[in-house]
C-alpha cells in the first residue's frame, strides 16, 4: 500500500476567499497548509513555514508574484505553482523564466490546482537510489558533469546552481546522450506521467538551462534543438 503523501503548502492569493477554498481542499488532501495574502507576506512565510509547494498568484498588490518568485528562487528551491487571472502568455512565459515550475489560469478547478500539487509533491518524492558503486563521477558530458545521487552539476569544476525540475530536465537529457527526446517524454519522465499542461514549458525551463550552462541555442555546446521533436544532450553536432 502507498503511503499517503506529506508535505507544506503554502498559498499566496490577495483574493482572500479563493485562497482559503484552496487552502481547504489542500488541507482535506493530508497535507499542511498555510495561507498569505500579499507579495511581502509571502517572502517571510516561505522562509519561516519553509513549503514543498508555493502556490503563488501572479498578480499581488506590492511585490507581484514574478517578484516574489525571483527573491524567493534566492533562497528556496520548492516548486513554485504560478496562478494567472490572465490567459496571457507572455505572463506565463516570464512567470517561468524566473523559476516558476508550472502555472494554472484562473478560473481553474481547485481538485486540479491539488492534483498538481500532488504530482509536484510525488515527484520531488521519487530520486533514482544512490548508486552502490564506488566513486562514480555522475553524468559526463564534455566538461559538464551531472550527480544525480548528489543531486550537483559542475561545468568546468564550477557548480552549477539549478531548480528541481531544471535539474531534473538536464539530468533526463544526460541519462541518455545523443538520444533525442520529445517534450512529451521529457515532461513524463520530470513532471508526471498524468500531467496534463502545456509540453511547451519544457521550452521555457530548458531556456533556463542554457543560460545558467552558458550554452547558446544558435550553437548549443551542450542542449541541441531538434526542431519539430525535441532536444538532444551531447557535444558536437
Amino acid at each position: 500500500m502507498t503511503d499517503p503523501l506529506t508535505g507544506r503548502v503554502l498559498v499566496v492569493d490577495d483574493e482572500v476567499d479563493l485562497a482559503q477554498l484552496v487552502a481547504g481542499y489542500v488541507r482535506k488532501a493530508g497535507l499542511e497548509v498555510a495561507v498569505r495574502h500579499d507579495g511581502t507576506e509571502a517572502v517571510a512565510a516561505v522562509r519561516d513555514f519553509a513549503p514543498d509547494v508555493l502556490v503563488l498568484d501572479l498578480g499581488l498588490p506590492g511585490i507581484d508574484g514574478i517578484e516574489v518568485c525571483r527573491q524567493v528562487r534566492t533562497f528556496s528551491d520548492c516548486h513554485v505553482l504560478m496562478l494567472t487571472a490572465r490567459d496571457d502568455e507572455i505572463d506565463k512565459i516570464v512567470g517561468l523564466s524566473v523559476g516558476a515550475d508550472d502555472y494554472v489560469t484562473k478560473p481553474f478547478s481547485p481538485r486540479e490546482l491539488v492534483a498538481r500539487v500532488q504530482a509536484m509533491l510525488r515527484r520531488a518524492r521519487v530520486r533514482p537510489a544512490p548508486t552502490s558503486a564506488p566513486a562514480r563521477q555522475g553524468l559526463v558530458i564534455g566538461d559538464l558533469v551531472v550527480d544525480q545521487a548528489a543531486r550537483e552539476v559542475h561545468l568546468a569544476g564550477v557548480a552549477v546552481v539549478l531548480t528541481r525540475i531544471e535539474f531534473d530536465l538536464l539530468a533526463a537529457l544526460a541519462a541518455h546522450p545523443h538520444l533525442v527526446l520529445s517534450r512529451r517524454q521529457l515532461v513524463e519522465m520530470v513532471w508526471d506521467t498524468a500531467w496534463t499542461g502545456d509540453a511547451h514549458l519544457v521550452d521555457v525551463h530548458i531556456g533556463r538551462i542554457r543560460k545558467k550552462l552558458g550554452d547558446e541555442a544558435a550553437s548549443p555546446r551542450f542542449i541541441h534543438t531538434i526542431r519539430g521533436v525535441g532536444y538532444r544532450m551531447g557535444t558536437g553536432r
